[in-house]
C-alpha cells in the first residue's frame, strides 16, 4: 500500500505592514483649510517595502495555528515595541498641540500655509508705543475713557454749526513709518503711535484706541476748537473731501443721516468721558513700511476734525487725534484688510516699565502660534471687542454671582471699570483683608488712595476673569495682578486703578483698560472673531514662524 505523501510545508509568512494614521481636522470657522493626515508605517522586517498581495493558503488547520503562535511571538519583539513607542510618541505630540492650542496645529500643512502666505505677499506693519511728557496734573483730570463712541444728531446733546471745508494745500517733510508706541498710565493715561499721511508724508501722533471706529486728525478746515498738538494741523485739499455717497461715509453716519445733496460727509462722535469730536471725512495717502522692508501707500479714509470738546481739549497728552482700531469697516485694520494688504488681525503689547511704551502691529506675523489664551468675540450692536466671563474672583473670593458678565477690551481707557455690584464687593473684600489701611482723602488722583507707610502691595490679590475652560481641563483666565491695577500717586500713596463703571454709564460691563493691559501681548483677530493674550515683557516683538525648537 503506497504511503501518503507528506503535506508540503506552508509558504513563508510575508512581512506584515503596520501603521498609525493621525487625522487633524480643520478649525470649525475655516473648513477650507481641509484636514491633515499624518501616517507612520513600520514592518516586521527591516528593509521591507510595500506589502505583497496575499497568497492563497490551503494548509491544514494546524499550520494556521502555528502562524498565530509565531505572530504572537513577534508581537512581543523589541522591534515591534520600539515601533509602538514611536507611534505613541507621535500621538502624544499631536495631543500636546491639540491641548495647548485652541486650534489644532496642522503638522504637515503648517509650512505649506506659511509658503502660501508669502506667495500672497501678506504684510505686517510694526509700530511702537511712545511715552508722553509729564504735565504735573492730577490723573483724574485727564484720564481718558475713549469707549462706546456714538453719533450725535443735531437734535441731541448740542447743536453745532457744521463747517464747509475749504481747500488747503498740505506741506511737510519726508520721513519714515516704522515707529514705536509710547505712553503710560500715570501720569498721562494714554498710549500713542505715529502715522504718516499726505504727499509728501507728514507725521501725526494718535492715541491707540480699540474702542473707536474712526481715525481722526485735528484739521485746519478751518479749525473751530483744536488742542495744541505736537504737529501742525492737517490741511485738506478740496479734492480730498469724501462725498456722502461713499460707502464708508454711509457706514459711519447710518442710513438715517444720508444726505444726497451734501458735498461732504459730516460726522460727530461723543465718547464715554463726554468729550466729542466733529469734522468731515477725508481721503489721503497713508505711508507704511512693512516689517519685510516693503513700502505701501494707500488711500486712507479718516476724520478731518475741526471741533473738539471736553477732555479732548484739556488733555495734556500731546497728540494730534485718535487711531480707530475697532472691527468697523472704517477702522484702520479693516481698511488695510479690505485692500488685501494685511489679514484683519492686529495686536499691542504695553510694557510695565515706569517710562511706559511698547509696540503695536498690524497683520498676523507677530501672533504666537502657541502659548496664547483665546476667547471668542461676542457680537453686539457696536463694533467693540466684547467677550464674556463666566466668573470673576478677587483671590479666592468670587465677586460676581449669577450669570456671565460682558468684558470689553479697550486700549483707549486709562483704567479698568467694574460693574457696580462687583466694585462694591471688591472694596469690601479689600477692607476686610486689610483693616489697617488708612485712606488719604486729600489725594484726588483716584477715588481710593491709601497711605503707603508699609508694603501695602503684598496685601492685595490678583483679580481673575474666568472665560471657561479649554478642552474642559485648562482654564482660560485673564489674570490682573496687583501691579496691573495699582497706581503710585505723586504723593506716594497706593491708589486703586479699578473704578466703578457707573461713572461712565457702564454699570453692568467690565472694561479692561490700559492699566490692566500692561505686561501682556493682546491680539484682536477679526478673521476668526477671537481675542487672545499671553504674558510678555513687551520689549521686542518676535516673528512667529515654523515649529517649536524640539521639532
Amino acid at each position: 500500500m503506497p504511503m501518503p505523501l507528506p503535506s508540503p510545508p506552508p509558504p513563508p509568512e510575508p512581512p506584515q505592514l503596520h501603521g498609525v494614521v493621525i487625522i487633524t481636522l480643520p478649525p470649525p470657522d475655516q473648513p477650507s483649510k481641509g484636514k491633515t493626515i499624518t501616517a507612520f508605517t513600520y514592518t516586521d522586517e527591516p528593509g521591507a517595502g510595500a506589502p505583497s498581495p496575499p497568497h492563497p493558503h490551503r494548509g491544514p488547520p494546524m499550520a494556521a495555528a502555528g502562524r498565530e503562535a509565531r505572530r504572537s511571538r513577534r508581537a512581543g519583539s523589541p522591534r515591534r515595541a520600539a515601533a509602538m513607542v514611536l507611534a505613541l510618541g507621535a500621538l502624544a505630540l499631536a495631543a500636546y498641540y491639540s491641548f495647548y492650542s485652541d486650534v489644532a496645529v496642522q503638522f504637515l500643512g503648517m509650512e505649506e500655509e506659511e509658503a502660501q502666505r508669502e506667495r500672497n505677499e501678506t504684510k505686517s506693519f510694526l509700530f511702537q508705543l511712545y511715552p508722553k511728557a509729564h504735565q504735573g496734573r492730577g490723573l483724574r483730570e485727564f484720564g481718558d475713557i475713549k469707549l462706546a463712541a456714538k453719533r450725535v444728531d443735531d437734535g441731541g446733546r448740542k447743536v453745532t454749526k457744521k463747517l464747509d471745508v475749504k481747500g488747503a494745500a498740505s506741506a511737510g517733510t519726508n520721513s519714515t513709518v516704522l515707529l514705536p508706541i509710547k505712553g503710560n498710565v500715570f501720569p498721562d493715561g494714554q498710549y500713542y503711535t505715529s502715522i504718516f499721511v499726505g504727499n509728501p508724508p507728514r507725521p501725526y501722533f494718535l492715541d491707540v484706541d480699540t474702542g473707536s471706529d474712526l481715525t481722526w486728525i485735528q484739521c485746519d478746515a478751518p479749525c473751530t476748537n483744536c488742542a495744541k498738538g505736537p504737529h501742525p494741523l492737517y490741511k485738506p485739499a478740496k479734492e480730498k473731501i469724501v462725498p456722502p455717497r461713499d460707502s464708508l461715509c454711509q457706514e459711519l453716519q447710518g442710513d438715517q443721516n444720508y444726505c444726497e445733496t451734501c458735498k461732504q460727509c459730516d460726522y460727530e462722535i461723543e465718547y464715554a468721558d463726554r468729550s466729542s469730536s466733529m469734522g468731515v471725512l477725508a481721503k489721503d495717502d497713508m505711508h507704511l513700511i512693512a516689517t519685510n522692508g516693503g513700502r505701501e501707500k494707500l488711500d486712507f479714509v479718516f476724520g478731518c476734525a475741526y471741533d473738539q470738546q471736553g477732555q479732548l481739549l484739556s488733555s495734556p497728552a500731546k497728540t494730534d487725534g485718535i487711531l480707530g482700531l475697532s472691527s468697523a469697516a472704517i477702522s484702520l485694520p479693516s481698511q488695510l484688510a479690505s485692500k488685501g494688504i494685511i489679514s484683519n488681525v492686529f495686536g499691542h503689547c504695553i510694557t510695565r516699565e515706569t517710562n511706559g511704551g511698547g509696540y503695536m502691529f498690524l497683520g498676523d506675523d507677530y501672533v504666537p502660534r502657541w502659548g496664547m489664551t483665546w476667547a471668542p468675540i461676542r457680537g453686539g450692536p457696536d463694533n467693540l471687542y466684547h467677550t464674556e466671563a463666566q466668573k470673576v474672583n478677587y483671590g479666592d473670593q468670587e465677586l460676581h454671582a449669577g450669570n456671565s458678565v460682558q468684558v470689553i477690551f479697550d486700549s483707549g481707557s486709562s483704567y479698568t471699570y467694574l460693574p457696580e455690584e462687583m466694585y462694591k464687593n471688591l472694596i469690601d473684600a479689600i477692607k476686610e483683608d486689610s483693616p489697617s489701611f488708612v485712606q488719604d482723602s486729600s489725594d484726588t488722583t483716584l477715588p481710593l488712595c491709601w497711605k503707603a507707610d508699609f508694603s501695602v502691595r503684598s496685601f492685595f490679590k490678583p483679580l481673575n476673569l474666568h472665560f471657561g475652560r479649554r478642552w474642559f481641563v485648562v482654564p482660560k483666565t485673564f489674570t490682573i495682578v496687583p501691579d496691573d491695577y495699582l497706581i503710585i500717586s505723586d504723593k506716594g500713596n497706593v491708589c486703586l486703578g479699578l473704578l466703578n463703571g457707573t461713572e461712565i454709564n457702564h454699570g453692568s460691563t467690565i472694561i479692561v483698560g490700559d492699566v490692566s493691559l500692561r505686561g501682556k501681548l493682546v491680539v484682536y483677530d477679526n478673521e476668526r472673531r477671537q481675542i487672545g493674550w499671553a504674558n510678555s515683557e513687551c520689549t521686542k516683538p518676535q516673528s512667529q514662524k515654523g515649529f517649536p525648537f524640539f521639532l
